[in-house]
């Protein structure tokens, strides 16, 4: 089944929403997923097309600095945090 794009953006919404939420703290993709019930490849592909709008940042390495092998966390960029606040 195919989601409409305006229903895409809301959900993308969604995800922006709930990580402006819990900044600075980068959630990982099923966090985000189970957060807003939705399906996590759903969720990381959304992900994927906010980050090559700048709106997020995938972060590939845990904070010890040993990179992840299947799975990225997220958080907004400054940018997009900023904007987000402006609004609230």
């Amino acid at each position: 089944m195919k989601i409409s794009e305006e229903k895409r953006e809301k959900i993308s919404e969604q995800i922006l929403a709930h990580l402006y939420y819990k900044n600075p703290r980068p959630l990982f993709t099923s966090q985000i997923a189970k957060e807003i019930a939705r399906d996590e490849e759903f969720v990381k592909n959304l992900l994927i097309e906010l980050e090559k709008k700048g709106l997020v940042i995938q972060i590939r390495k845990n904070p010890k600095g040993i990179e992840y092998k299947r799975r990225s966390r997220w958080k907004l960029t400054n940018k997009s945090y900023m904007v987000y606040k402006k609004h609230q």
